[in-house]
């Protein structure tokens, strides 16, 4: 019967097919010698997979001398690799768990690409689903790590997340199978035993089946979530006014705008702490503020946020200045693009220069009859700081004939008289 369970879940949930090569991360324990022994049992096309992290003495080479044998006697391929998780862990600066995850999930996606199979299997099961439900619960999550374990990640799956260790040791004795047992796992100093030892039998004595009541509003969740997705990517496309620039109105109209704001800037690396600040700053006056995240910056400049990679990511365009001297007559009409400007010839002197442009910079704007800072221009044309960052100037001399991409100098602008022109063109934006 349990077996039937197990192979109806794989059906239900597609996790793989009878055809597909299998990857089975096999510690000896338990679960793992469970979920190998059921595939096999199927007829399932199976290499095994067994890390020796050298963390528990002894106990550790006694689990890979079980493994080994486990495999010779089933006559299944099996991989096994040794880490030193404790330098791993100190190098990396996380903690023993972490680095085992890290080493042994990068090892599992190596050896499923050299075997060609299509997934790597793991014996997580109904507990550790519930387990991992109340951590994060413990710990402060959102709608996702309330959804528990997932039966498919990429080209991780778990076959066996509908059955419980009850199940399993039931199964095991049935079939006359011996394991390992982890003895970390009977210590109550790591939160998840703690949960598994103590807490979760308490909520049994209140509720018997309070596991599968706990699965049941994962797998709620998990459609509640699907919902959520959809309406935070709908709110995140109406607050979006063009790339990396966002609507402050439109985000605050939203339902729900600091967990909108959640959702958008998390991808960008911003903690729950700086958007509460940030969410906070949105519904004062201030503007100008910054907020950094490892990777990028935030700013709050007017109704808007602009967002951009931090200079020590973003490295600097390479610019050309394009010119072109040219005869012409009075029949001649000015280029109405920004990004062209025509001036005339005779009023400057070569060679012109191409630089960012710098406090103190001033200029004549076309039209006008007397100088205006460029800060000045910028501030007025509502420019945030961000593009104030990325303006250009072309000069002759230290004289400014034109604002890159906004306006000329009206000292050098073509008049009835003029009969050469330079034309001009900045190329290397991005």
């Amino acid at each position: 019967m349990l077996e039937q369970k197990v192979i109806h879940y794989i059906e239900e949930k597609q996790l793989f097919t009878r055809q597909d090569r299998i990857v089975v991360a096999l510690s000896g324990g338990a679960d793992s010698v469970a979920l190998l022994r059921i595939l096999l049992h199927n007829g399932y096309s199976c290499i095994a997979a067994h890390c020796n992290f050298h963390l528990r003495g002894e106990e550790s080479n006694r689990d890979e001398k079980f493994v080994r044998s486990l495999c010779e006697a089933l006559d299944t391929p099996l991989q096994v690799i040794h880490f030193d998780t404790l330098n791993y862990a100190a190098t990396k600066k996380i903690s023993l768990e972490m680095a085992a995850r890290e080493l042994r999930y990068k090892w599992f996606e190596d050896i499923r690409k050299q075997y060609m199979a299509k997934v790597t299997a793991v014996a997580h099961h109904r507990d550790d689903a519930v387990e991992t439900f109340l951590l994060n619960l413990i710990r402060g999550t959102g709608i996702d790590g309330l959804q528990g374990i997932k039966p498919k990640n990429g080209t991780i799956v778990r076959p066996l997340l509908c059955i419980d260790r009850k199940d399993i040791m039931t199964y095991l004795q049935s079939i006359g199978q011996t394991f390992v047992t982890d003895s970390s796992n009977l210590e109550d100093n790591f939160t998840r035993n703690k949960l598994r030892l103590h807490i979760i039998p308490m909520l049994q004595e209140i509720n018997p089946s309070v596991s599968e009541t706990i699965i049941e509003t994962t797998q709620r969740l998990a459609d509640v979530s699907a919902i959520y997705h959809t309406a935070i990517d709908q709110a995140c496309k109406r607050i979006m006014k063009e790339k990396n620039c966002f609507d402050i109105a439109q985000l605050l109209i939203e339902t729900a705008p600091q967990t909108v704001l959640f959702e958008l800037l998390r991808p960008y690396g911003f903690n729950a702490a700086q958007i509460k600040d940030l969410y906070r700053n949105l519904l004062t006056n201030v503007c100008g503020k910054l907020f950094h995240s490892d990777n990028y910056t935030l700013l709050r400049d007017r109704n808007y946020l602009y967002i951009q990679a931090r200079n020590s990511q973003t490295p600097t365009p390479h610019l050309t200045l394009h010119t072109e001297i040219k005869e012409i007559d009075s029949s001649f009409i000015i280029p109405k693009d920004a990004t062209v400007a025509c001036i005339d010839a005779d009023k400057v002197q070569i060679p012109l220069t191409l630089r960012k442009w710098k406090s103190g910079d001033r200029f004549m704007p076309l039209g006008m009859k007397h100088f205006k800072k460029v800060r000045n221009y910028l501030r007025d044309r509502k420019y945030s700081l961000f593009e104030k960052e990325n303006q250009y100037v072309v000069c002759e001399r230290d004289n400014i004939i034109w604002l890159v991409n906004e306006r000329i100098d009206n000292r050098y602008s073509i008049t009835p008289n003029t009969r050469r022109i330079i034309i001009l063109r900045v190329s290397g934006f991005k």
